[in-house]
């Protein structure tokens, strides 16, 4: 066979294998993204959790990076502390070596289970979880594929000179073949690909042992720079934990490496075969970087005075709304245009939202006077887009528009009032509640204080899938928001019951609480419902809703309580008209 059908069939391969990869990823965070960004938000407490967050993390969105850019994020917006995201993410760089280590057993069996399950999962069925789960699982079978098609490709080149030669040059010269894989994992933007590909080189016979450490060593390396590249626009808070992942994880492959050149690392105990001991040591050596969560504290300083030495200039506050407006005045007689300005001025405004509200949490644990003030401004900026955005629609006439575009144009006109009077109770009713907390020197119990962080995560991803629904929007995401409507007011009613239960056990932290705790719940909920009713629009335009509370039955006066519960739960506000699915 021709060299060049041989490296074309090896690209294709190569190129299954990270399109997979990519695959499983965007699955898990379309079916699970909500769900563990809370479970995120949660569990990074403390250095030993938030390691083990990290590996869940990697290990169910198939990567290192994504759990990576997660957790920046919230260090970003000041949710998380920076060691505690640093720790996470050398947990997460376990997770992904853990998972390219199941991937390299013997599944072949499973190829055809995988993909016949995905494809019945995401044709069969119109379910948003169903359909995501049938793209994982479909994924996971070209995964498998992928790494059997390369293995068939790359067994001609086994005798082929120029590969004999190629592979020769590199065991000559490991420090060429360390930056070639350090290159090559950060342009496919996947260590575990990249690793895969180096395993089934290595059941080929293709790579030693000796040469694939070298390789796994630069995957490593290229594995760390991919966050910190994603990374370099956003906050310097943002940036430290990827920073300070790159020094421990590149720099130790690098000291490794440089180690190589002095003495071989003993290998052959790792396991039986090539691949085993070629997986096994990047196990081992992930793993081993665990040592450093003490040091998390220090990594972070370090990062902080090296990247304030480079970026002097204080980045952008984002609880400030960039200049300019897409409101042009002189598209009010073009209404299709108008309407997508508008909209984009809603969906700024949302994320002015959305940064007050992950804001306002951080201020309970301790709140200094400049960032309550930051917060003020934010709703006085909140308050002038909400008014030049009404105006701007009211100029709109409805005359010139069709019945979509008066829907469209009603639609925004509800979303902008609902997102200006979450703003408001940020700042008049949780901001008071803070100011409180901070003036009597109030502590929330071990207990209240872990209801309402998870409270404020549930309300906090609903935000982002409100505005996502805002933008596209998409009847099963309204769905879902809708659902977790229903969840978070049963989350409510048992932190409140809970709340009442300590207070019976005459617990002093809650009894001090006590006002600022339900107030604070209370809040939430109304934030989450005025959030909810964005979907609404999407859900009336799928016949999905009733329009009043009013039953057309008459009542049984001697009805038992059970049946009136049960009745005054079927006759809420605009709820579906059908079970929601």
């Amino acid at each position: 066979m021709p060299g060049v059908v041989l490296a074309l069939h090896l690209a294709g391969a190569v190129a299954l294998l990270i399109w997979a990869t990519r695959m499983v990823r965007t699955g898990v965070e379309r079916a699970f993204g909500s769900k563990l960004q809370r479970f995120a938000r949660i569990m990074l407490t403390s250095r030993l959790a938030s390691a083990f967050a990290g590996f869940l993390l990697a290990a169910g969105m198939q990567s290192s990076t994504a759990a990576a850019l997660l957790v920046a994020a919230f260090t970003g917006s000041g949710v998380v502390a920076a060691a505690f995201a640093l720790a996470a993410m050398l947990g997460a760089d376990l997770g992904s070596a853990v998972v390219a280590k199941i991937l390299t057993f013997d599944l072949s069996l499973l190829v055809p289970v995988f993909l016949v399950a995905g494809t019945a999962a995401f044709l069969g069925s119109s379910r948003r979880e169903w359909r995501q789960a049938g793209r994982i699982a479909f994924g996971l079978g070209l995964i498998l594929l992928s790494l059997r098609l390369i293995g068939e490709a790359s067994e001609p080149l086994r005798e082929g000179g120029a590969t004999v030669s190629i592979l020769s040059y590199l065991r000559s010269d490991p420090l060429t073949a360390f930056f070639a894989a350090a290159a090559f994992a950060w342009m496919v933007h996947s260590s575990i690909a990249t690793i895969l590909l180096i395993a089934a080189l290595a059941a080929r016979g293709m790579i030693s042992p000796d040469l694939g450490v070298v390789l796994v060593l630069g995957a490593n390396l290229g594995g760390s720079l991919i966050a910190c590249l994603l990374t370099r626009g956003m906050a310097l808070e943002a940036r430290l934990a990827p920073v300070g992942n790159l020094v421990f994880r590149g720099a130790s492959a690098v000291v490794v490496m440089l180690a190589l050149q002095f003495s071989m690392i003993p290998v052959a105990p790792l396991g039986s075969t090539d691949v085993e001991r070629i997986i096994n040591f990047h196990v081992l050596f992930n793993a081993a970087l665990l040592v450093f969560l003490p040091f998390t504290p220090a990594a972070v300083t370090l990062a902080r005075r090296a990247l304030a030495s480079w970026q002097p200039t204080p980045a952008p506050d984002p609880l400030m709304i960039a200049d300019g407006s897409a409101l042009d005045p002189k598209l009010v007689d073009k209404p299709a245009q108008a309407l997508a300005g508008a909209a984009r001025e809603v969906l700024r405004l949302g994320e002015m939202i959305e940064f007050m509200l992950r804001r306002v949490f951080v201020l309970y644990d301790g709140a200094e006077k400049q960032a309550i003030q930051q917060l003020k401004s934010a709703d006085d900026r909140v308050d002038a887009a909400h008014s030049r955005i009404k105006l701007y629609l009211a100029r709109i006439d409805r005359h010139t528009l069709d019945s979509a575009e008066a829907a469209r144009r009603e639609e925004l006109l509800d979303a902008c009032i609902r997102l200006e009077q979450v703003g408001d109770i940020i700042v008049h009713n949780m901001l008071a509640h803070v100011q409180k907390k901070q003036q009597y020197g109030i502590e929330f119990s071990d207990d209240g204080r872990a209801e309402i962080a998870e409270l404020h995560a549930r309300v906090l991803a609903n935000a982002q899938l409100a505005l996502n629904i805002l933008a596209s929007r998409d009847r099963e995401s309204a769905i879902q928001l809708m659902h977790e409507k229903e969840s978070l007011r049963d989350l409510e009613t048992q932190s409140r019951q809970r709340h009442i239960e300590r207070l019976a056990k005459g617990s002093s932290t809650s009894v001090q609480s006590s006002t600022i705790h339900l107030d604070t719940v209370r809040d939430l909920k109304q934030i989450n419902s005025l959030l909810a009713s964005i979907a609404y629009p999407v859900l009336d335009e799928a016949g999905l809703l009733r329009r009043s509370r009013m039953t057309t039955a008459k009542a049984t006066p001697r009805a038992p309580a059970r049946e009136a519960g049960a009745r005054q739960k079927n006759f809420r506000d605009r709820r579906p008209t059908r079970k929601l699915r």
